[in-house]
């Protein structure tokens, strides 16, 4: 049983890590936001049901998050991603660290 539960959390983590990776191969550095067709996300291999969290913002837009990369259901099929800009500042600081020994 235990073995079976293992396989399931390494099967979620790796669904996780493959859309967060989609939606920051769709986001460069240098842009605040990207828009793409559902279509095109899902053919990247995009599976809208795995997400780490949701946001809803003050006019009510529903955010699907892969760690720190966002997705806002448009309409007519498009999607817009964005970047979690204090998660993202988070991560760099935390890997700028020198690992304690």
């Amino acid at each position: 049983m235990k073995s079976g539960s293992n396989n399931l959390i390494r099967n979620i983590n790796n669904a996780l890590k493959k859309n967060r990776n989609i939606l920051a191969g769709i986001l460069p550095d240098t842009e605040e936001t990207a828009k793409i067709s559902r279509e095109k996300l899902l053919e990247k291999g995009f599976l809208f049901k795995y997400r780490t969290h949701t946001y809803t913002n003050k006019k009510g837009n529903v955010y699907g998050y892969c760690y720190d990369y966002g997705y806002l259901k448009l309409e007519q099929d498009w999607i817009l991603v964005v970047r979690n800009k204090e998660i993202s500042k988070t991560n760099q600081i935390l890997s700028k660290r020198p690992l304690k020994q």
